[in-house]
């Protein structure tokens, strides 16, 4: 029997301003319990609501950057229910009327071409404080901090079919919230989390009861929690039972999820327009504002880098992650004009690896573009071989030197001349004589072996393609 699954996502991303949606408090992550509150978030009786602005801007520009519609009047709601985390009783949202409607998303495809995932709606709304349980001896304490911190919520389309697109379609999405610095996106800190809707049905008829997984905060976990729900779904129908619509929670150290609550049990949030906040206005001219504003973005900078630097997608993809990263292979290249592959590789594969070691983002690296640049110009120029390259760049994130002074104060410059590597070549030889008459019999494999103990007598500064080179003529005698 074949099965069709049907999944669609709602994504929580906690916007990056300074304070809170409808307050003066501070947003910041990791302070003291309880510490960041006053009457607003609190919910006080006679404390009035005062909207962050900022954070309307970047929900309007998330907007923008998934070719969605902008709402130049939007509406608050409030949404209640009663949680120990939400101290007013309600939650203040958009219901009937969102900021953001529609727009969509690009993913590969099976094919190797795109696949399309629709985006229904974004609308605003504030969190909820933290329900905190762990070695409590028994017993709950919340914190109240998160409480009222802005958020945006991204609803799609039921369009994905499997848990590779769902997760195709997170990551896109994470590294566009990221590259527009609407958000952090930290899944560890609950910044960027999701709730998925998963179904499944047999092809050519309607669509299966969904179950909704609550609460994902991690790519590993959101593509496990899918596949076990799938897995169960179809279990359950194929053994005769019934998907019923619920919640459900995923417990990742037991790899199985279990029900929250039912649809019988489900709360009715009883929405109604907020009446402490006006409708939310905005202008065709602050919307076009915003868009002019608006950075190139991570997919247009992949064709880009590919296009004109004639970079790999994969490559594309790994320098395009973040915005910080993007402009410093760019200011790389600036420098370094003459290779841009050279650029990459050694930016993606080199640098960062060691600044991931150092607990460090680009923005922050020891070693500037130029400073590298000037690194990549003396492997170019076989001042130094590729991985004499590697032992310099060690020095240079270990100092503030740069490559021309640390290659001079080591003594690192690549032997090139081919007199002294020859010599180099017959001490070899001459110390080998049985690999030599192997070599001379037939056994061309023993190429690498001299090319190897060429380059450890050298103590790796001898120039590689020479060393090839003389090692062809040499050996033959």
């Amino acid at each position: 029997m074949s099965w069709e699954v049907v999944i669609g996502l709602e994504v929580h991303v906690q916007i990056n301003t300074a304070t809170k949606a409808f307050c003066g408090c501070s947003t910041e992550f990791g302070s003291e319990p309880n510490t960041q509150t006053c009457p607003v978030c609190l919910g006080m009786p006679g404390q009035l609501p005062v909207l962050n602005g900022l954070a309307a801007e970047k929900t309007i520009l998330t907007g923008l950057a998934i070719n969605a519609g902008i709402n130049l009047e939007s509406k608050f709601d409030r949404k209640n229910y009663f949680y120990p985390d939400l101290p007013k009783g309600y939650q203040i949202s958009q219901f009937a009327v969102p900021l953001v409607e529609g727009g969509y998303l690009d993913i590969p495809g099976k094919d190797g071409g795109e696949k399309r995932i629709g985006i229904t709606r974004i609308h605003m709304e504030e969190d909820a404080g933290k329900s905190m349980h762990e070695g409590l001896d028994g017993v709950s304490h919340i914190d109240l901090n998160r409480s009222g911190v802005p958020l945006m919520e991204i609803v799609s389309e039921p369009d994905m079919r499997s848990a590779d697109e769902a997760i195709a379609y997170l990551k896109q999405l994470h590294q566009l919230i990221v590259f527009l610095d609407v958000s952090g996106a930290n899944m560890e800190m609950g910044q960027f989390r999701c709730d998925a809707n998963v179904s499944v049905h047999q092809p050519g008829t309607p669509f299966g009861t969904r179950a909704e997984l609550k609460n994902l905060n991690s790519f590993r976990f959101i593509k496990q929690a899918i596949e076990y729900e799938v897995n169960r779904q179809i279990e359950l129908i194929e053994d005769g039972g019934e998907v019923v619509q619920e919640t459900r929670l995923y417990d990742s150290a037991m790899g199985e999820s279990r029900s929250m609550r039912s649809k019988e049990e489900a709360h009715d949030y009883r929405y109604f327009p907020e009446p402490d906040l006006p409708p939310l206005r905005v202008t065709q001219q602050q919307v076009d504002q915003i868009r002019a504003g608006m950075p190139e973005l991570p997919g247009q900078l992949r064709h880009r880098f590919e296009r004109e630097y004639g970079l790999s997608s994969y490559d594309a993809d790994v320098l395009t992650q973040t915005r910080a990263l993007a402009d410093w292979y760019e200011s790389l290249v600036a420098a370094h004009p003459s290779d841009p592959k050279r650029c990459a590789n050694w930016l993606a594969n080199e640098l960062l690896g060691r600044l991931k070691e150092l607990g460090k983002e680009i923005e922050h690296s020891p070693v500037s573009a130029h400073r590298l640049a000037g690194m990549l110009d003396r492997i170019a120029d076989n001042t130094i071989s590729g991985k004499i390259a590697k032992d310099v760049l060690d020095a240079m994130l270990a100092s503030d030197a740069d490559a021309d002074a640390i290659i001079e104060a080591k003594g690192l410059k690549q032997v090139s001349d081919s007199g002294a590597i020859d010599a180099i070549i017959e001490a070899v030889m001459a110390a080998n004589p049985d690999q030599l008459a192997g070599y001379r019999a037939g056994k061309e494999k023993l190429m690498g072996f001299f090319v190897g103990q060429v380059m450890k007598a050298s103590k790796g500064q001898a120039n590689p393609g020479m060393v090839n080179q003389r090692l062809t003529v040499l050996l033959k005698g």
